[in-house]
């Protein structure tokens, strides 16, 4: 692998995590890197205490497909 990486852009607001952008380049997409990513956004939003408001579309459809992540969506 290159210097290719996933990330994601955010914001705290309010107590919230507010996640405005996740892109993964294109020899990445697929690999399952950007769920990775999610899924350590969540783990880290949930072991802080802080909500989620996913605004990027891939962050809602994520969610969407783990609802045992639910209890942060605000």
């Amino acid at each position: 692998m290159g210097e290719e990486v996933v990330f994601a852009n955010y914001r705290h607001a309010g107590g919230r995590l507010l996640i405005t952008h996740v892109e993964a380049p294109l020899s990445l997409r697929g690999t399952g890197e950007a769920a990775r990513l999610m899924q350590e956004i969540a783990d880290y939003a949930r072991a802080h205490g802080q909500a989620v408001t996913p605004l990027c579309g891939y962050a809602v459809v994520w969610f969407r497909r783990h609802p045992d992540y639910a209890d942060l969506l605000v």
